[in-house]
């Protein structure tokens, strides 16, 4: 028996030429990354209760079906709909045929959604006096976390932040302009391939400034490299560790129950990004610079988060009302 190696097998043990078992590694990492962390997590996790119910891998239409009839009372057409996504995704990565575009299946789901539809819960957009109430209560306190809390809802405010980029900007991401700041975004939703996204924060008059905001933040906290907005133990002692994405949505329930708002329970950290947009379209902005600050990619989000301050612009009975008042 031979015991010469071939050209690949040499160029393989000299690193030259990358083995087989490398290459599918690298091929599921670039694979994975085309993915967000969050989006994979959420397939994980619809995967596991699928298999937990009684589902075999890969699966076939009638037994796709079997799962959305026994949850089809149970579970919300919204979270059967990711369940779908998460089994088409499995199938299409292992390369079998996928179930879920079967037509009994796409039936079975379209008739679950029409009969147990229930219209999509929206994050309340609040008002400038909202925001200007919440920053004003926080002013009147002086430790660290009410530094960081004003700063963080001012920043992600103006800057239309999700809660997942706010938690990882680093100090290295400012960069410090006579006319305010720039934000890189290091990675986003929308910006997958972590080319980064830039957010232009200006200069502000009075208490609502997010840039005179982050700067006292960044002085009392002595932050010289890392994260922003970090963790604040009982102590009043800053941690290393960036703050939990949920715990923007913690921070900004918090702050609205303690000035009092009465619509707490519909709030959530996405509720900031779609106060700017409403907010800054009834000042005055354009299309343009909205979704521009906020980093939509469709202008049909923009135009659903505008269309939700437009309720009394044009309004056939506020034509009516008015012109009673007048003649009034």
């Amino acid at each position: 028996m031979s015991h010469e190696l071939t050209p690949k097998q040499a160029a393989e043990m000299l690193g030259y030429v990358e083995s087989e078992s490398t290459l599918t590694l690298q091929h599921q990492r670039y694979i994975e990354a085309a993915t967000a962390e969050n989006t994979r997590r959420a397939y994980r996790s619809a995967i596991r209760h699928f298999e937990r119910w009684g589902g075999h891998l890969p699966a076939d239409a009638s037994m796709v079906s079997a799962y959305l009839l026994a949850h089809a009372e149970i579970l919300n057409p919204r979270t059967l709909s990711l369940r779908l996504t998460a089994l088409r995704y499995w199938h299409q990565l292992q390369e079998f045929p996928d179930p879920t575009v079967a037509p009994e299946v796409r039936k079975l789901f379209q008739g679950i959604a029409r009969r147990q539809g229930k219209p999509k819960r929206q994050a309340k957009a609040f008002r400038l006096e909202h925001l200007k109430a919440m920053v004003n209560h926080l002013s009147a306190q002086s430790n660290l976390k009410a530094y960081r809390d004003r700063a963080l809802l001012l920043v992600g405010f103006f800057g239309a932040f999700r809660r997942s980029e706010l938690v990882q900007v680093h100090l290295a991401h400012l960069q410090w302009e006579p006319e305010g700041i720039l934000i890189t975004v290091p990675r986003s939703k929308t910006d997958q391939s972590g080319e980064g996204q830039l957010k232009a924060l200006p200069y502000g008059e009075g208490e609502l400034c997010p840039v005179t905001a982050l700067n006292a933040w960044l002085r009392i906290a002595g932050i010289e490299s890392g994260p922003l907005f970090r963790r604040v133990n009982r102590w009043e002692t800053l941690l290393d560790a960036p703050l939990h994405p949920a715990g923007v949505n913690l921070i900004l329930k918090a702050v609205a129950t303690q000035v009092g708002l009465g619509f707490v329970s519909e709030l959530s950290s996405h509720s900031l990004r779609r106060s700017l947009a409403t907010t800054a379209h009834r000042a005055g902005a354009s299309f343009e610079s909205i979704k521009r600050q906020g980093g939509w990619v469709h202008d049909g989000t923009v135009w659903e988060y505008i269309e939700a301050a437009r309720h009394f612009e044009e309004n056939a009975a506020a034509v009516l009302l008015t012109k009673r008042q007048k003649q009034g």
